[in-house]
């Protein structure tokens, strides 16, 4: 599956796949669905669950805030 096609089927929820395959710039082209959920709490809970070793990328599949707005990124 490629991000396209999992930003269409799971709009507006976060998303936990496995990376396949990247492109020259390391961007996922190829992935692997572990977990969705409109929640992001449920998608770092799945964290854990994840293989060691395995390339994983977590996103946000809906619109990217207008101008004007803060978005924070907190880890823990």
């Amino acid at each position: 599956m490629n991000i396209a096609e999992i930003k269409k089927k799971y709009k507006d929820e976060w998303v936990l796949v496995e990376v396949l395959e990247e492109d020259e710039l390391n961007r996922p082209m190829n992935v692997r669905l572990i977990a969705h959920s409109k929640n992001r709490d449920d998608i770092y809970d799945k964290l854990v669950d994840v293989e060691d070793g395995k390339h994983v990328a977590t996103f946000y599949s809906g619109e990217i805030p207008e101008k004007n707005y803060v978005v924070a990124f907190l880890w823990e």
